[in-house]
């Protein structure tokens, strides 16, 4: 969120010297007693707390009395080196900027959403006159109809599936439908219409989109009945081929609904709030109504301390959960939320309808929050459960490789390439709660004097790029809270003393050589649970082949494994599918668009002359000569 033209920052200077209590003191004279947004950091610049007052004045003034402050404020205060603040027009703006800035600087001592993948949605474009269905996550930026959240990708690719056996709606890009002159399989199997080889004329075609269009808003039951009424003419006019046809997408459409589980009549477009709270642990369970059905649920695990009120964490969690994402006109939560109208009118100026914040006393409604609440007691017992198991792995890990604690955080590395060929390296992250998807990182290989396959070369750059920057921002004293500036407690790669002895000449060359590594490498007969650990100096050792240890290790390292696969295969999949209109200065996405849309292939584009590139919308005669003349340099 960009910050209003209502809201200006605050000059408080206060004396440098003071810190603490004193510190928040000195800034008191200078604050207005309005609404507003204000920072505490510490010493070394870091985002401390992010709050929002009613009243600055009043709010900070609080602060400057630490006797009467529950003890982890009063730590806080204590290490409160600056504030900064922000004043705004209302308590809404402040409740959304507080909400932004606390997801961005991610402060130590307030609630923090910590899962915040965007969400998958089912895209309905309205931009082509056979409009496309396919799986959408990021900003609604294309033309279209837009139906979601979804909870997970899973759900969106079996409901497009069941989609396209219901309406037979197109999933091919623009350019792979200018470019066919036949149906393509889908169309065999009965997923397609085949607009593109003109199996299904335009009003047939829109019909369909009416159709899934309906289906999708909650009328699946008349569309049912639609259906219904043609099958039983059909069948009357003894079109027994067209009849099956619509029997398999009336069953179709029936599997869709089959599969969502709860679909509450009374409930057409809602999210559900549940949180279960186990001393400093919580899960919050979140379900998506839409369109009269179930569209999933994901539970997450918010950050906080143990004395944070279940009122105030419900509050900053949703604040934060409908920052990038348009919130629904009904959200049903399992208790109180503190500021709930303000939080309300505060969602509502995001997203332009008035939105109810609700806990159901009765009925139905009731009904859904209960099991909402009954998942995230699960949810949580099955997280704690793993959480233990998790710290005793990790301890086995200390154990295993003599270090002084268990690990907090273990980097992974590996290589994925073929005979050198779109070589790309992998780094994988470990801790405490598991998998660290959001700090894994991909390293495409740079160096172009390398042998092809020369797999050690290859860790060595990525490991002097990784390390060679960490060292940099340790000499430079680097204040930023970046997941780069993150030292490992203990780096695996994948091969034996070979490997090992080049990723510490790597390490050594960049000034990190006292990282712990080690190196596992499979037996000469590649059997799994018969892995040699490496390390410099020390000949190479085995763990017990039923050691839940090395279990643990192989799926460290089978999970790098796979991470590598998969980004060597994006950059191959990148490599065949380029276009040479992606290589010509002035063609963008949408003029490349323009072009493909118009010519069918990038091979057409180059057999066109420069009359018939002209003549394209978006396209002026200086571009098209450009164009031109890129695929006729004589």
């Amino acid at each position: 969120m960009e910050q209003n033209p209502s809201e200006k920052p605050l000059e408080a200077p206060a004396e440098p010297s003071l810190r603490g209590a004193a510190r928040v003191e000195a800034y008191l004279k200078n604050l207005p007693d309005g609404p507003g947004v204000y920072r505490m950091l510490s010493a070394k610049g870091d985002v401390l707390y992010v709050g929002k007052a009613r009243s600055l004045k009043k709010r900070v003034a609080a602060y400057a009395k630490p006797a009467l402050l529950p003890y982890r404020i009063a730590r806080m205060v204590s290490e409160t080196a600056e504030m900064m603040f922000i004043s705004t027009a209302s308590d809404t703006e402040a409740l959304l900027l507080e909400a932004n800035l606390i997801k961005r600087l991610k402060p130590r001592y307030n609630v923090q959403l910590r899962d915040d993948k965007s969400f998958p949605n089912i895209l309905l474009r309205t931009d082509h006159p056979f409009p496309q269905v396919l799986k959408h996550r990021g900003a609604r930026s294309s033309d279209g109809i837009y139906f979601g959240p979804f909870a997970s990708a899973g759900a969106v690719n079996t409901t497009l599936n069941t989609l396209q056996r219901a309406f037979l709606l197109r999933s091919c890009s623009d350019a792979v439908f200018h470019g066919r002159t036949r149906p393509c399989l889908l169309y065999q199997i009965k997923r397609c219409s085949a607009p593109c080889a003109g199996r299904i004329d335009g009003d047939a075609y829109s019909a369909l989109v009416a159709q899934a269009e309906s289906f999708l808003t909650g009328k699946s039951r008349l569309v049912q009945e639609q259906l219904a009424q043609e099958m039983q003419q059909a069948s009357q006019a003894m079109e027994f081929e067209r009849a099956a046809q619509l029997r398999d997408r009336i069953r179709a459409m029936s599997q869709i609904q089959a599969r969502q589980g709860i679909n509450p009549a009374t409930i057409v477009e809602a999210d559900v709030f549940a949180l279960h709270r186990e001393g400093a642990q919580s899960c919050v369970q979140v379900f998506f109504f839409r369109a009269g059905q179930n569209w999933g649920n994901r539970p997450f695990f918010p950050r906080h301390a143990a004395d944070v009120e279940s009122a105030e964490l419900l509050s900053s969690f949703i604040g934060q959960f409908y920052d990038t994402r348009p919130a629904p006109k009904l959200i049903l939560v399992s208790e109180e939320v503190a500021d709930r109208e303000l939080l309300a009118e505060a969602l509502a100026v995001r997203t332009g309808h008035k939105i109810e914040i609700s806990i159901p006393a009765r009925g139905e409604k009731r009904e859904v929050v209960a099991a909402a609440l009954q998942n995230a007691r699960e949810q949580l017992i099955r997280s704690l459960a793993e959480s233990a198991s998790q710290r005793a792995l990790l301890e086995g890990v200390a154990t295993a490789f003599g270090l002084e604690g268990p690990p907090k955080r273990i980097e992974v590395y590996d290589n994925s390439h073929i005979q050198g060929a779109h070589a790309v390296g992998a780094m994988i992250v470990a801790g405490p709660e598991g998998f660290q998807k959001p700090e894994y990182r991909k390293f495409n290989i740079k160096s172009e004097d390398l042998a092809p396959g020369d797999d050690l070369a290859m860790m060595r750059e990525v490991l002097m790029r990784r390390f060679g920057r960490l060292v940099r921002d340790a000499t430079e004293q680097s204040e930023q809270s970046d997941k780069w500036n993150k030292w490992p407690d203990l780096v695996l790669i994948d091969g034996g003393p070979a490997q090992v002895d080049a990723a510490y000449a790597a390490l050594a060359e960049v000034g990190a050589g006292d990282v712990v590594l080690v190196g596992i490498a499979k037996s000469i007969e590649r059997e799994s649970g018969r892995e040699h650990f490496c390390r410099l100096g020390q000949a190479p050792f085995r763990l017990d082949e039923k050691s839940p240890v090395l279990y643990f290790l192989q799926r460290l390292r089978d999970e790098a494994h796979r991470f590598a696969i998969g980004g060597h295969r994006k950059k191959r999949s990148k490599a065949i599918g380029a276009s040479p209109l992606d290589e010509i200065a002035g063609v963008g996405r949408s003029r490349k668009k323009a072009l493909l849309s118009h010519f069918g292939s990038a091979r057409t584009v180059a057999q066109a002359s420069l009359s018939d590139l002209q003549s394209v919308q978006g396209i002026n005669s200086a571009l098209a000569r450009k164009i031109y003349e890129f695929f006729h340099p004589e």
